[in-house]
This record gives C-alpha cells, structure tokens and sequence, in this order.
C-alpha cells in the first residue's frame, strides 16, 4: 500500500488533476495495453460469434430499409419489436462488451429504428456480482495490504454488480466510502469481444446502408475507446477530479472525492454520497421537488460541461444521477467521458447559436463543418428540413403538407439520411440521447431551446461562438478568392498564348478562350455559392467541366 511520510496528508481536494498519479500507485500497465495474458480467439470461436450475430444483421437490415421507406408510418412495429427483443436476448448471452454495444446501439437514432431503440434501451447494465473471495485478493494486490489494514470497516455484500465491476460499501478516514472494484478477468474478456467485433466489422458493413458505414466505423472506434478506459479506475479517478474543479462554482451540484492512497488500476474509492434517483417520481414528488425546475437543471448542467469545458460526463443513465435531500444533484461513475477540442466546442456552440436564432443556413454551415453531412447531400433540402425542426423547436405548429412536399423531394434528389457521425461526436450524441430520455420520463413541460438560449447567455458564449462565426466566414471567402486568382492564371495564360500566336488557327483559338472564359465564370461563382447551395455548385462545377472539354475538342478539330 502506499505510504504517507509522517505528518503527511493527502489532498483530498487535488487543485491539479495531474497531481492525482503522483498519490495513485501505478503498479500496473498503462492503459493503452493490452493485458499480457490476453489470448486471441480461435477462428471457430470467431464463426459461432458470427453465426450469433447474422440473424440480427439480416433482421435490422430489413426491417431500417422498411422503416425507411415509410417514415416509420404505417408499419409493423410488433415485428420489429420481435427483432430487437432477439438482438437483445442475443447481447445478453454473448457477455459485457456486447452488453456495452447494445446500450450505445440504443442511443443512435441516426442507426436504429424506433422500436429497436426503445426495445435496446432496456439492456441494463446489471450483471450479479461474482464472489467476494474472487475480487478480495485483487483488492490487496492492488492496494498492496490485507483490507482489515486497508479500511476501517468492509460490507463483504456488494450494494451492485456491472458488467465491468461492482460495488461495496467500506468505512475509510472516518468517512463511509464506495469502492468500485473491477470484474475479475474482465479485461481478456474484452479484449477478445473488441478483437471479434473490429475483425467482423468489413462483414458487417456489408448488411448496412453504405451511408452508415461511416457512422459504424467511427461507433466502433469510440466504443472500443471509451471501454478501455472505464477498465482503468486511473482514468475515472482522474475525470471525476477534473470534472469537479471545472463544475466547483457550482454549489447545486455533488461530485464524490477521490481517495488516491486508495485508488489503482482496477480499485477506485471515492465518497459514498447517497441520494434518490433522477427518475424515481414517486420519491422526488414525497420531497416536494419542483421536477419541471429539477429537469431544467439537469440539462443545463450537461450542456455546460459540454460547451464551457473540454470534458464531460458521456453516461448521464438515470443510475448515474440523484437528488440529495436539499435538491442538488449528484454524478456518479465518470468512467465514461467526452472530450471535445476547443475547435469542435465552438463549432457546437455556433451550431447551437444557429437554433436559438432561427437561422437554418447558419445551422447547415456548421453541420457541413463538422463533418456530419454527405457531400451529395442536397442544401436546400436539408436547411428546409432544419427551418421546420426549428419552427417545432419554438413550439410552432408546422404544415403537414409542407412537411410531406420536403419528404417528396428529399427521396427525390438525395439519399435519405445525408448524416454521418464523426467518432469525435459519437459520445456527445450518446449523452443528448439520454438526457432526452430523463425529460420525456418525467413528462413535464421542457422547451430546450429556451435552456438553451439562457445557457448560451449567462455564460457568455455567445461573443465566441460570433467571433468564431467571423473566421469561418474569412476562410470561406479565402477559399473561393484563391479559386479565382488560380483561374485567373489560367485565363492570363491562354489569353497571352491566344495574343502571341502560338496556338495554332484563330478561329480554334477564340473558341478556346472563350469557352476558357465561360469556364472559369461557372467555376468561380459556383466556388462563390458553394456554403449556400452545394447541389447548385456542383451543377456549376459539371458545366464549366464540360464547357473547357468542348472548347478543346472543337480546338483540335
């Protein structure tokens, strides 16, 4: 165990995260390893995993192409409900890691049918836990000591059970502490399951709308990710420290103290902070709390870690939040967090600016910068669909004809989800989905965009997000002025060729300049009105393509 000089004190409230390895013993391997003893499955292992999976591949394949094809109106949702629950049944019996993949499986609407979302949802991360007499001699292993020396007090019961670890209540420094224990051979366990899971991912794809791929690869990359950190309580103990200085201004909220000379690789101790769950309605309404207010705070809270810093909690499940007593609200588990460059966190917050100010060209300007929209993806479609969501955002009632015009030309000229999810959003898409799902529980009244809006305000991000809004206009401007100066250059060659003679025939050559001319006219206002309407640009791009190779054609003839 690691020892304190005499008079020495650990801090409990560390003002540096980093200073958080110094206390932590780092006796084990990095978190980038894989464990040494891990084993690669043999290929009949990787066949009956597949022969597992294929049904539910063929099954979701039809039935999204279904869904599809009738905007989710007037189908069979018994039937995909059947599906799911058999995806779901098939998750729980291949083990955690496909335990973990089905419940971010559950949050991606822009993958899944709504029946299967909801039926996923229900995958709980609740495993029983394995014995104590498996997980003791980790324990002192890991802290170096017996745990009679370790803790005052140790409930051998464990208060819950996860598929990557469990949980017990102990006394320590006089103070009733949760230590969060990991699952025994949990890591070779999903070492393999991740191995499988990126070998078969080509097979996969292959049952999947090509527009999908994308978004499944970079799901895949960030799952893999994010599970390798949430084996190493390192990591969670420093995200719970970070997260809880950036939020310490805030006194509504709870966040649990580490206790480093307790803490390694696979053992995590923290504060026992006990509460009632966000989604307990009945207990919340016998404390008399205000859950509309409550559900508010909620979303403010997320949406601050998520614009005003680089890191934020990625789980907000309803075990992962409570209430005290007094009303504030308390997070658990950090092992699952985002982090967004500074970059991105600005682009979301002119996104979200985009919203609040009803302007949907702003909005799809962002989207396209983020990376998030297909390049064929037709402009005006998508900001018209953008200008009605945001209509519906503001509580207005929108025109069902209209909406059934878009869809019409939607099917017409571009594939039906333009969308992709870059692997850096992927944790941020998870968390929006989630707290979704805590407002629509409680059933109370909730205009996000007005959360929203009062965030972006008070904490002063919108000067940025305008400052940030000015470079992008700059580069855009930028851009299509260096298309034209190379044009330029262009026509300032031919022309002096054109002038000098060494072209050949006139008449070939004004019928080169001039359709030189027309050429680079198409190019550079298209380059012009690309940010504004890309299905136009590319129309302008074609002709000025088709005008050049004319041009030299009639040339050589």
């Amino acid at each position: 165990m690691p020892e304190l000089h005499e008079g020495q004190e650990v801090n409990r409230d560390l003002e540096d995260p980093s200073q958080l390895k110094e206390q932590i013993a780092f006796k084990y391997i990095s978190s980038s390893e894989s464990p040494a003893e891990f084993k690669r499955p043999s290929r009949l292992h990787v066949a009956r995993i597949i022969l597992k999976l294929l049904p539910v591949a063929l099954n979701f394949r039809r039935d999204r192409r279904e869904w599809v094809k009738h905007e989710g109106r007037n189908v069979d949702e018994e039937k995909y409900r059947k599906h799911a629950r058999r995806a779901l049944k098939t998750f729980l019996e291949l083990g955690p890691s496909y335990i973990k993949l089905g419940q971010w499986l559950s949050t991606r609407a822009d993958m899944l049918p709504l029946p299967y979302m909801e039926e996923l949802s229900k995958l709980q991360d609740d495993v029983p836990p394995a014995p104590f007499e498996q997980v003791k001699g980790m324990i002192e292993t890991e802290l170096g000591g017996k745990i009679e020396e370790a803790f005052e007090s140790f409930n051998t019961v464990a208060l819950s059970g996860a598929s990557l670890g469990q949980v017990y209540l102990a006394r320590h420094d006089g103070k009733d502490v949760i230590v969060k224990v990991a699952r025994p051979g949990i890591e070779e366990s999903i070492e393999k399951d991740i191995y499988i899971l990126r070998k078969i991912l080509p097979l996969a794809t292959k049952f999947i709308d090509p527009n999908l791929r994308f978004s499944a690869e970079g799901m895949l990359a960030q799952f893999a990710e994010t599970v390798h950190e949430e084996m190493d309580y390192r990591i969670e103990a420093e995200n719970l420290v970070t997260i809880r200085q950036n939020l310490a201004d805030d006194s509504t909220v709870l966040i649990p103290r580490v206790y480093p000379e307790r803490t390694s690789r696979h053992v995590l101790t923290m504060d026992y902070l006990p509460g009632t769950k966000i989604t307990d309605i009945e207990e919340l309404d016998r404390m008399r709390m205000d859950r509309e207010k409550l559900v508010v705070r909620v979303h403010r809270l997320f949406f601050k870690m998520l614009l005003r810093h680089n890191i934020f909690h990625a789980d907000p499940h309803p075990g992962n939040i409570s209430v005290s007593g007094d009303g504030k609200i308390i997070l658990y588990d950090f092992g699952m967090v985002g982090r967004l460059d500074n970059a991105t966190r600005l682009k979301l917050i002119r996104l979200y600016l985009g919203l609040v100010e009803k302007d949907a060209g702003r909005t799809v300007n962002v989207l396209m910068e983020l990376g998030t929209l297909e390049p064929n993806a037709n402009r005006y479609v998508i900001e018209k669909a953008i200008d009605l969501s945001i209509q519906s955002l503001y509580g207005r009632q929108v025109d069902k004809m209209e909406v059934k015009a878009l869809m019409d030309l939607a099917n017409k000229t571009m594939s039906r989800f333009p969308f992709k999810l870059p692997k850096n959003l992927a944790l941020y898409m998870r968390m929006t989905s989630i707290l979704e799902g805590i407002y629509q529980h409680h059933r109370v009244r909730f205009q996000f965009i007005k959360v929203l809006a009062n965030l972006l305000e008070e904490e002063g991000l919108i000067r940025e997000a305008y400052i940030e809004e000015a470079k992008s206009s700059v580069q855009r401007i930028r851009k299509s002025v260096e298309a034209a100066m190379n044009l330029g250059q262009f026509l300032q060659s031919a022309y002096d060729s054109v002038l000098s003679g060494k072209t050949g025939n006139n008449n070939n050559n004004n019928n080169l300049m001039a359709g030189s001319i027309l050429a680079a006219s198409l190019f550079i206002g298209s380059s012009i009105i690309y940010p504004q309407n890309s299905l136009a640009a590319y129309a302008g791009f074609g002709a000025a393509a088709v005008t050049i190779a004319v041009s030299i054609f009639k040339r050589k003839s």
